[in-house]
């Protein structure tokens, strides 16, 4: 009898976590993930102990010390570097208004492949006199070598996303990083498209801030995110808010007015802001563990050779694959059709047709920039690759 191919099923267990996968061959965790039934379990049981007891502070404080330590564990950070945010533009706005900027000074950055909110978090700072220096994309590409160039003696700051949303591509964030700490520039990355599913080492790949909303890779719920802020550039920020869970008063209550004099929280800690998100840490908190227990570096290693078959297989049938034949540029997602300014459909009637026939065979998937986005994870399998191709072949012949 022949043993059953497992190379790209990471763990049966987990998929079989997600209902959403009995109804859904479910390719969209760029936009947001699914939640699996452990999550849920840990959303429940976090609502009812508020429901039927009115919840517990100390609890929910250990709650958030737990979950800021598995997603340090997650990024290789400490806690300590590690503060919660409602999302991703409130994370990037927490460095660009942290970082203290002198007029003249500049950030480097590739607007064109950047989500626009990477992007207006930096414009607001043209007020300042802070120079925004924009490079353009090569073959749809942030070409890290031209924002090396545009670095100078001014530059405070270099900005990019691990990966790209459209057309998903992986940004060469080790080159950027050497160069970035070679020259005293902070990097901050906008990792919405790799946490969670591409093995992430902020410390070997010199990454100097993160951020990341908890709904997609991490498989958690919107309202929330978390920034990393290495120890060192943390320590010289100052907050455009400040709240008492950003004051280091030692051990004194969280009510503790102190003596109108305060020390800010060491490292990333003194960008919290008052009570947090306790339903949202308590669901990312349970997904964190699962994603922990089989290894971000298994999860990459599987999604990416899910995505190589995925892109592959649309070579073969002749459809324009962003990027053309698999390779290292490829990051868990992979984009078909002609890349557009569209955000609603394709400028070619033929994949608008295969985006619907897709849809109506429950398959999940988005348009950006008039491209059909596919984003896979740990959840997925060869299975649902083989569906897909399947359809897209039989409409598309």
């Amino acid at each position: 009898m022949n043993k059953p191919n497992t190379e790209f099923d990471v763990v049966a267990a987990f998929r079989d976590d997600f209902p959403a996968l009995k109804k859904w061959t479910y390719m969209d965790v760029a936009a947001r993930g699914v939640l699996s039934k452990t999550t849920r379990a840990a959303l429940d049981a976090q609502i009812d102990d508020r429901m039927m007891n009115g919840g517990d502070k100390d609890r929910f404080f250990a709650l958030i010390e737990e979950a800021r330590g598995r997603f340090a564990q997650l990024i290789n950070a400490l806690p300590e570097e590690v503060t919660y945010t409602k999302n991703i533009s409130e994370g990037l706005n927490m460095v660009a208004t942290g970082i203290p900027w002198k007029a003249g000074d500049n950030v480097v950055l590739c607007p064109e492949l950047e989500h626009p909110n990477n992007v207006y978090a930096w414009l607001n700072l043209q007020r300042l006199g802070v120079e925004v220096r924009m490079v353009k994309p090569r073959d749809n590409h942030i070409p890290v070598d031209t924002i090396i160039a545009r670095m100078d003696a001014r530059t405070r700051c270099a900005t990019v996303s691990t990966v790209t949303f459209a057309p998903g591509f992986r940004t060469d964030i080790d080159t950027l990083g050497r160069a970035c700490r070679e020259r005293g520039v902070l990097l901050l990355v906008d990792a919405a498209q790799s946490a969670g599913k591409v093995h992430t080492d902020v410390q070997r790949s010199n990454i100097d801030a993160l951020t990341v909303s908890t709904q997609k890779g991490l498989l958690g719920l919107y309202g929330m995110g978390f920034l990393y802020v290495r120890r060192e550039w943390a320590d010289k920020m100052q907050p455009a808010y400040l709240a008492r869970f950003g004051v280091d008063l030692g051990d004194a209550h969280e009510a503790a007015l102190g003596d109108m004099s305060f020390k800010l929280a060491a490292g990333a800690r003194r960008f919290d802001l008052g009570n947090y998100n306790f339903a949202a840490a308590a669901a990312v908190n349970a997904s964190m563990q699962q994603l922990l227990n089989i290894g971000t570096q298994r999860i990459e290693k599987h999604v990416t050779g899910l995505v190589h078959a995925l892109a592959q297989g649309y070579v073969d049938i002749g459809v324009p694959v962003a990027g053309g034949k698999p390779g290292p540029h490829l990051a868990g997602i992979v984009t078909i059709g002609n890349m557009s300014t569209n955000h609603y459909g394709s400028d070619d009637e033929r994949f608008n047709g295969l985006y619907q026939h897709l849809c109506d065979n429950q398959v999940k998937l988005s348009i950006r920039r008039g491209l059909l986005r596919f984003s896979l994870h740990a959840y997925n399998n060869l299975d649902d690759v083989n569906r897909v191709l399947e359809l897209s072949r039989a409409f598309l012949r």
